[in-house]
């Protein structure tokens, strides 16, 4: 009882103050120095509990903890695209993530409850896990494609799950995840962007937990770890935003690490690795990942169609087509090489993609309030 009253009373005093002087900012100087805080409090965990249950409960708990939070740069990824496709500005970004993750440590605490249970009555249980983190290595390595698509149909406004659930109001409200008009509460795309966040958490819960099983079976450790690590995600995602596409064999060092723990989970009554060497082994691994990926960068996709970009102003100030038909559509995205204006790709008909598809004109850019992003079809890449 000791150990969860310490946890929850660090936790809650740290979220009360990061959520004080952060509300509603993210520049990278207080996005460095929470992560820092974060990983500090984190790691300095592991040596209370070192200090209260013996060393190896310690190291124990900080493999764990780099197993869970190496895991968790993966979330990073999804963030900048869920926040990309439903246009969440930076100054709101902070509370959709602050809800997100609270929600993720509810969520998870029923996931490692449940777990738990059912390998302490069914031992054989061990081997599926041990499967499924196979699997998850698998697609981490060949599925990138795949999870961009579902992230894609789950913030698209008017087919994602959410839809039909309830009514879309496709516009922002401030930070207002609900809006009512016309005498109905409608979402906004802030709590899309907080639905498909929670969604693609719970798959990852579904990778990672079983991970942190091949480590521990100690509810405590398992939880503790989870939500260290977890919480450090929100500064983290504003420190490294810019820069976490370039670490491109990162997702190879996560397959690998799902992998031995897949291996361990499944082996365990056979061969015994201390909990030193599952320690070192994580550091190694994404030390490695790291270290690859600045000293290899590759290159990069760039636009081969900046030749065909014109001085152009929009030719209306809404959809073209949407307008003919009395529709109204505020995510507006302009042709660069003619001025036609078409509602995005969270919109029902996507009229700026068939506008392409139509014409051939390769790049656009959004025109809608606090974004200036332009878009190259062809290439498939974002301009600078």
């Amino acid at each position: 009882m000791t150990d969860w009253i310490v946890f929850w009373a660090v936790i809650g005093i740290a979220l009360a103050v990061d959520s004080a002087v952060s509300r509603n900012k993210s520049g990278a100087r207080r996005a460095g120095l929470w992560s820092a805080i974060w990983v500090g409090l984190g790691v300095g965990f592991g040596g209370w509990i070192a200090l209260r249950h013996g060393g190896e409960a310690g190291i124990t708990y900080l493999t764990a903890y780099l197993l869970e939070k190496s895991l968790s740069v993966d979330n990073l990824f999804v963030f900048i695209l869920i926040f990309s496709l439903t246009g969440i500005p930076a100054a709101l970004q902070p509370r959709v993530l602050f809800w997100g993750i609270a929600g993720a440590l509810a969520m998870r605490a029923g996931l490692i409850a449940v777990g738990v249970e059912l390998l302490e009555r069914l031992h054989w249980a061990i081997y599926p896990l041990a499967a499924l983190l196979a699997y998850a290595a698998y697609r981490m390595l060949r599925g990138e494609e795949r999870q961009t698509q579902l992230v894609e149909k789950g913030c698209a406004l008017c087919t994602s799950w959410l839809a039909r659930v309830m009514s879309i109001h496709p516009q922002l409200e401030g930070a207002r995840f609900l809006v009512r008009k016309d005498g109905r509460w409608m979402a906004t795309p802030m709590l899309v962007a907080l639905a498909v966040i929670e969604t693609t958490d719970l798959v990852f819960a579904v990778d990672s937990i079983p991970a942190v099983f091949a480590v521990t079976r100690d509810p405590f450790l398992v939880y503790s770890s989870n939500i260290f690590a977890l919480l450090g995600l929100r500064s983290l995602y504003f420190l490294l935003s810019g820069v976490i596409r370039k670490l491109r064999f990162l997702r190879i060092g996560l397959a690998v690490m799902l992998l031995l723990a897949a291996a361990k989970l499944a082996l365990g009554s056979l061969v015994h690795v201390p909990p030193l060497v599952s320690l070192a082994a994580i550091v190694v691994i994404f030390s490695v990942s790291i270290g690859a990926s600045l000293l290899f960068p590759g290159r990069a996709k760039s636009c081969t169609h900046r030749d065909q970009i014109a001085a152009v102003e929009p030719n209306t100030e809404g959809c073209e087509e949407c307008l003919r038909t009395g529709e109204r559509w505020v995510q507006l995205r302009m042709c660069l090489k003619c001025g036609h204006v078409g509602c995005c790709d969270s919109s029902k008909n996507k009229h700026a993609t068939a506008h392409f598809r139509a014409t051939g004109h390769p790049v656009m850019r959004s025109i809608q309030p606090g974004e200036s992003w332009k878009w190259c079809h062809v290439d498939g890449v974002r301009l600078d």
